[in-house]
């Protein structure tokens, strides 16, 4: 079993930054895919970033290209979202996940992750 917390949410101006922090615990993911999703208010939740486990191979959506950058430190079994120049339509509850087995591309493409956090709210104001 893994527990993921999810930390570092909160209200900041449009072209501000936040850094999210996602802490696993019960076992090491740092062989799981980890990855970020959001849902925006009336929205189905999202795709927005994942991680390859040993972190050479990175993948976003559209929408947070190039302002939007996900990195792990697997020795303190942590993975990051560093969000840049953020946008009212960047405001969402943020879940972490992360899944042990299955290819990364499988998972960003169905959802199927095999954990999940509970979320943190990040909200942009216009």
């Amino acid at each position: 079993q893994v527990t993921l917390v999810e930390s570092g949410g909160g209200l900041v101006q449009a072209g501000g930054s936040l850094r999210l922090s996602c802490a696993a615990s019960g076992r090491t993911v740092s062989r799981y895919a980890m990855g970020w999703f959001r849902q925006a208010p009336g929205k189905d939740r999202e795709f927005v970033a994942a991680i390859s486990w040993s972190g050479g191979s990175t993948y976003y959506s559209d929408s947070v290209k190039d302002r939007f950058t996900i990195s792990r430190d697997n020795a303190l079994n942590t993975v990051y979202l560093q969000m840049n120049i953020l946008k009212p339509e960047d405001t969402a509850v943020y879940y972490c996940a992360a899944d042990p087995g299955q290819d990364i591309v499988v998972v960003i493409t169905t959802g199927e992750w095999g954990y999940w956090g509970q979320g943190t709210q990040v909200t942009v104001p216009s």
